[in-house]
Formats: C-alpha cells, structure tokens, sequence
C-alpha cells in the first residue's frame, strides 16, 4: 500500500524554503533525464553534474526547512511524501526537456536569475541561508556561463539550431515573470532582512539576458504577459507526472534503504 502524504506547517520561512528547495529539486530531476541521452558524453556529463549540484542545494534547503519547522519531518519526506499541490516550484522549472535547445533556454533563464538571487542571499540576516547562498552562488555562475555559451552557439549556429532555439525562447518566456513576484508571505521575509526582494533582480537579469541572446542572434518576444501559479502549488500537468516517476519507489515501499 502506498503510505500517505505528510503534512506541512508553512510558516513563512518553512515555505520560503521549500519553494527555493523544490526549485533545486524540479529542475535537477530535469536534468538527470538527459543522463545517457545528451548530443555528446562531455554533455552528458556536464548536465548530470549540474543536476547533482541542484539536488545538494536541494537537500540544505529541506534539511533546514525540516529544522525551523520542527515537526519530526526531513528532507526525504520532503522530496517524496508531499502531494503535487504541496510542491512550490516555479512553472518554468517543471517543463519537460523537449529538446536541447529547450533545456538550454530554460537553464539558462533560470542560472540568470539564480546567480543574481544567490549573490545577493549571501547578505541573508539568516546564517544559515547565507551559508547556503555562497555554495550556491558559485555553481550557479557555472550553470550560467555553461548554458549562456550553448545559447550563442545554439543561436548563431545552424539554420536549425537557431529555428529551435528561437522557438524555445517563445514558448518559455511567459513563464519567466513568476521568478520575480512575492506574496505576502514572501515580503515578511524581506522586510526583515532574510529573503531577498526578488523584483530588485529583474533589470539586471533583463540586461544580462538580452546581451547574451543578441549575441545569439536570437530575439526576446514583446510581450509581457506571465503566467504564475507555481509558487502558490498551481502546477500545469507536467509536474504529476514528473512526481509519479520521483517518488513512485518511496511511495510504494515507505521508509526503503539500499
């Protein structure tokens, strides 16, 4: 029998990080799909770590989400034994690969703002997040300048490779925008000096973002309509089934060990 989902007490830092948390989780467990199936085995291997890089970051975040909460619950339970409605990951994060014009699109926009949110978290009023933000800060500068060059390369490469990196540009950028909103939870933290103000990000990521697919001879579209919904538990279909596979080993054998 499958055991059941776990309850989480969501004061505002437990969601702060649980949201940062599954944003490492989603995104890594993304990546480690393309294990075995990257266009060249140094490929293989440079998305494979940087998924591993993700889960670590992952792991710190619901080690120390399970410590502030304080409920007997840890970063396993976290990652296997919640609902997909119990999940805050951005939308962008839980998109499926397609192809890897795509993923480099999407880690890409993503690293952007990670490495700008994580330089700035490293001034956390809370120790521990600023602890976690200067490991994290370094592996996203790597994620960033990896995914930037496949981006030019994509770009200004073939008619091909530039067809499909223009169209992944178009079909993620409306799910870019949810990287930058806070709810009021959110702004509690901010106002007291532990998160970071997520909106004071955008322009440099704006600018950032626009040199680098410029130079890809890529364009950003005009519109600015955004979708949201993640960071409230709001997930498009893709989420459940990318849950289904997750957690389907401890879901169907509780508290399993190798």
């Amino acid at each position: 029998m499958a055991t059941a989902s776990i309850s989480v007490s969501e004061t505002p830092l437990v969601l702060y990080l649980l949201r940062r948390a599954d944003d490492a989780l989603i995104l890594g467990h993304r990546l480690s799909e393309w294990c075995g199936h990257a266009p060249a085995l140094e490929e293989d291997m440079a998305l494979a770590n940087m998924g591993l890089d993700l889960l670590g970051q992952a792991r710190e975040l619901y080690s120390y989400a399970a410590k502030v909460e304080g409920k007997g619950n840890d970063e396993d339970k976290f990652a296997y034994l919640r609902d997909v409605r119990q999940y805050r990951n951005l939308l962008l994060l839980e998109q499926p690969n397609g192809d890897f014009a795509r993923t480099m699109l999407r880690q890409f926009f993503y690293s952007a703002f990670a490495d700008l949110y994580w330089r700035a978290m490293m001034k956390s009023g809370d120790a521990t997040l600023a602890a976690i933000a200067a490991k994290s800060e370094k592996e996203s500068a790597y994620h960033l300048r990896h995914s930037s060059e496949w981006v030019v390369r994509l770009g200004d490469g073939t008619e091909e490779s530039h067809r499909r990196a223009q169209t992944a540009i178009d079909d993620l950028w409306a799910l870019t925008g949810e990287m930058f909103e806070a709810d009021d939870s959110e702004r509690s933290l901010i106002a007291s000096g532990i998160a970071v103000d997520p909106a004071t990000l955008r322009s440099r990521w704006l600018a950032m973002i626009s040199d680098v697919v410029g130079e890809a001879t890529l364009a950003l579209p005009k519109s600015d309509w955004m979708q949201q919904g993640g960071r409230s538990g709001r997930h498009s279909e893709h989420l459940g089934h990318l849950l289904s596979e997750l957690q389907s080993m401890q879901r169907t054998f509780p508290g399993a060990t190798w």
